[in-house]
């Protein structure tokens, strides 16, 4: 269906002109309007009282910035998390919310199973202390270190991410439960994956744990100092999710202070960029106590050049699809 009119789409911060995906899903027929700004209050009003469609990636969307969106009918997120858009107030105004899920579950699984075997192998440690080795070279161990067919990876979450992961893992040996009450059995029979009937279950019994789930009230701070105090010591911890999965940086410092968690990998912080804390003070001084026990990567595990190209296109072409044949693609609901 050819529309009788030009769309015109906001696209927001971290995505630049000249928007050439998002022209090809709008098949030429949009102009648009960026708001290049990460903080949302600094969005030009008149500009946003234009839009009949928002793409968004970095800022919240608040309810000051709804109540600009006099034309607008759609906001879809470049992302799959939508933690930080305001979907009550979406709802009252009418407007309706997509996500995008679709894109670049293998680049996340990727650097989980990336991370997980750093941090097992110890590859980040042994980089750093070989610098100073003299005579003595391969005697150099890293102890404990944990041989894959006999750890056990805990999974939380087995949606495409998650599954992406357990289907990495399989070819290394580990012994592979997962937790996500949300799955059938017969997605974990397929995957040969052993399910944990609760998390406190998939921690106690896990050596590396792997969070893959999204950012909700149910799961928020689920990643506890209490959840954690009857895990295996020196649990290796990997989070490629939503940061605030975990409690604090708090609860990691001193659970690998402690050893009860041998090293973590997190490509997402509570806070990015992530301010003064002693976990993060003490990773950027290289302390000894970090070095390859503590590696962190600025949320990019998404990212490779082809699914931003794919992200960028189906976030776009969700819009129109929307806008021109009235299909509500990644629906999440407003009210």
């Amino acid at each position: 269906m050819k529309p009788n009119r030009e769309w015109i789409i906001g696209v927001t911060h971290l995505i630049k002109p000249p928007f050439d995906p998002e022209k090809m899903a709008f098949r030429g027929n949009a102009r648009f309007i960026h708001f290049p700004d990460s903080d949302e209050r600094e969005f030009s009003k008149d500009s946003l009282s234009e839009v009949d469609g928002l793409l968004v990636w970095t800022p919240s969307i608040g309810a000051e910035t709804i109540r600009h969106l006099a034309k607008c009918q759609i906001i879809v997120r470049y992302g799959v998390g939508y933690d930080k858009i305001d979907l009550p107030t979406l709802g009252n105004a009418g407007i309706a919310f997509s996500n995008n899920p679709e894109y670049g579950p293998e680049d996340v699984a990727d650097t989980a199973i990336g991370l997980i075997l750093a941090l097992q192998r110890g590859l980040v440690q042994h980089d750093e202390r070989a610098r100073t080795y003299g005579s003595a070279w391969q005697e150099n161990h890293i102890v404990p270190m944990l041989h894959s067919p006999k750890a056990t990876v805990g999974i939380v979450g087995l949606g495409r991410i998650g599954t992406s992961v357990a289907r990495r893992l399989s070819p290394f040996g580990y012994k592979t439960l997962a937790y996500d009450p949300y799955v059938s059995n017969g997605m974990f029979r397929a995957l040969q994956v052993e399910r944990a009937t609760s998390l406190q279950d998939l921690v106690d019994e896990a050596d590396v744990l792997t969070l893959h789930c999204p950012l909700t009230a149910e799961t928020e701070s689920m990643i506890n100092a209490e959840l954690l105090r009857a895990a295996k010591r020196g649990l290796l911890l990997v989070n490629t999710a939503r940061g605030r999965l975990i409690d604090s940086l708090d609860t990691l410092e001193e659970g690998l202070v402690s050893g009860r968690i041998g090293g973590v990998g997190l490509d997402v912080l509570p806070e990015e960029p992530p301010g003064a804390h002693r976990l993060i003070n003490a990773w950027r001084r290289r302390e000894e106590w970090t070095l390859g026990r503590v590696i962190i990567t600025p949320h990019n595990a998404f990212f490779s050049d082809y699914s931003m190209n794919e992200c960028r296109f189906a976030a776009a072409e969700t819009a129109r699809l929307f806008l021109e044949e009235n299909i509500h693609r990644n629906q999440i609901p407003s009210r």
